[in-house]
């Protein structure tokens, strides 16, 4: 595909400029769609209970720290990651309410919740469950609130002198976990590899003086795409969005794969760059902009009815965006010291299985059906790229409102 560089610039200003020459049908048109995505309005407000991240350090004097990263709106709301959508959960409301607190509010809360919170979690030696006792609890301003405001509580507590082996365990009710230890060393900050921990299960009996646990390349690998899959689908409903918007305009295979691999190769590039510290650009910034590219995808759609050489590089642009936005998800869960390459690519395996899912998905059930009907543009298109553009629009504004 040639790519003639020159015209990109001129291309933006003119979807830019004609949007306010769209037909009064078009206007109509667009209004609907705008009053339909009300209906979808749980879906703006709407995050994912992400997995807690739960980090063991034992010290030689026989003491120990848990620090627990999750979201402590969720656990008052009894909404664990079962959900997909919070909006889902019969308490979706009160998890809002306590999602608008400021740190202090919410604080307090958490503090007669604290009782039920130590009850709930168990580290055992020897199979005995230890006392713990809450040290800090670190709650961030409310911010964006389609991420889930992710708070860390501090815990403390001494090793049995007699205990040869620990386990942990982090409650259903919560949600799923990761967990990880070390044993503090001032000199080397090193520790075990993650252990994904789901529907309550606990850890295998770990000794404590024994190596490190070390994940199999298999399980890390699997572990990696997987997350990397459900950062598609179902969770990612903004990048599923770009892909369909991709997917709209021209549903042929050769274009689309030029499309697809341009964005593959984009976002490889800047996660692996995020990563590895190369680049580093604040969420505040990357959010609002990826919501915009997809805005403009949408836009896109509707004043071109055929596909030009500079989407693709519109498609790579947007693309390098959406890769600071995956890095986003592995900083959360981490990347183990010793594979962390071969954990990186799996990541990026999964997001490439996601998308491949999403556009066979919307090839069978539009592509296939309706793409050789004569009304296909105005009937699929312009009405799903509109919904798109809406919704992109809307978030856009609400990132840039929300911080």
């Amino acid at each position: 595909m040639t790519i003639r560089a020159g015209c990109l610039f001129p291309k933006v200003f003119f979807v830019v400029r004609n949007i306010a020459r769209i037909p009064l049908s078009m206007q109509v048109l667009i209004l609907l769609v705008a009053v339909f995505s009300g209906l979808w309005s749980p879906l703006l407000k709407a995050d994912v209970v992400k997995p807690a991240l739960v980090e063991l350090t034992l010290y030689d004097d026989g003491s120990l720290r848990v620090e627990v990263r999750a979201s402590i709106e969720a656990m008052l709301a009894d909404i664990s990651t079962r959900y997909k959508n919070t909006q889902d959960a019969p308490t979706a409301a009160e998890y809002d309410r306590y999602r608008a607190m400021q740190w202090d509010e919410l604080e307090r809360e958490f503090a007669r919740f604290a009782p039920t919170f130590l009850d709930a979690i168990s580290l055992r030696f020897g199979g005995q469950k230890t006392d713990l006792k809450i040290v800090s609890v670190d709650i961030p301003e409310p911010g964006y609130k389609k991420v889930p405001r992710i708070s860390t509580i501090v815990l403390a507590g001494e090793v049995p002198g007699h205990a040869e082996d620990f386990s942990w365990t982090y409650p259903a009710r919560f949600g799923d976990a990761a967990f990880r230890y070390r044993h503090y060393d001032p000199d080397e900050y090193t520790w075990s590899d993650w252990v994904w921990l789901r529907n309550g299960e606990a850890t295998k009996k770990i000794g404590i003086k024994a190596d490190y646990v070390k994940r199999s390349l298999p399980d890390i690998v699997l572990s990696y795409i997987k997350l990397g899959y459900l950062h598609i689908v179902p969770l990612g409903l903004d990048h599923i969005l770009f892909i369909l918007g991709i997917f709209l305009l021209s549903t042929r295979m050769k274009p689309l794969l030029w499309q697809v691999t341009a964005f593959t190769v984009a976002h490889t590039i800047t996660l692996g760059l995020s990563m590895y510290g190369v680049i580093s650009v604040p969420e505040r910034i990357v959010q609002p902009l990826i919501a915009l590219s997809i805005a403009y995808v949408g836009i896109e759609n509707i004043f071109f009815s055929k596909l030009h050489s500079t989407r693709i590089v519109i498609v790579f642009l947007f693309g390098l965006l959406h890769g600071m936005g995956f890095a986003s998800v592995l900083a959360d869960f981490g990347m183990p010291k010793n594979d962390f390459v071969t954990a990186l690519l799996s990541f990026n395996v999964g997001v490439e299985l996601g998308q491949i899912s999403l556009l066979l998905a919307a090839w069978l059930l539009v592509a296939l059906p309706f793409g050789s009907t004569l009304n296909y543009r105005k009937l699929v298109v312009i009405p799903g790229s509109a919904l798109i553009a809406v919704m992109g629009l809307a978030w856009t504004i609400d990132r840039v409102m929300n911080g």
